[in-house]
């Protein structure tokens, strides 16, 4: 069964060319581990709400915009899999040092999914 994992984060446009060249590299990677699939998308309808919308979630400030991505496996345990040999890997090691990476890694919400509704 097809399994995603699913991030949000607050880019500061200013970091925004960093931020591509460094998701490239990255999906490069996950690609070569046995990803399926790797995509990242930039926010172009997405207002803040009242209580609960993506700006909110990842505590947008001004100068940044949200982006959402997704990575695809064949399954939970292909991504286990993967997602190690990912963290392993030492062109991500210099990507993942806080001091370096062009977005606040900890205002980032990520999370495994399983497929429940496909038409």
């Amino acid at each position: 069964m097809p399994y995603v994992d699913g991030f949000i984060v607050a880019v500061p446009k200013k970091n925004l060319t960093a931020y591509v060249a460094m998701a490239k590299k990255a999906g490069k990677v996950w690609r070569e581990h046995g990803a399926l699939d790797y995509r990242e998308w930039i926010a172009d309808d997405v207002k803040v709400g009242k209580r609960t919308s993506f700006p909110r979630s990842v505590k947008l400030k001004p100068g940044e915009t949200v982006v959402f991505s997704w990575i695809t496996y064949k399954s939970r345990a292909q991504r286990d899999r993967i997602n190690a040999k990912v963290i392993a890997d030492a062109r991500l090691k210099s990507m993942m040092d806080p001091k370096s990476m062009p977005f606040d890694g900890k205002r980032m919400i990520y999370g495994g999914f399983e497929s429940l509704v496909k038409v």
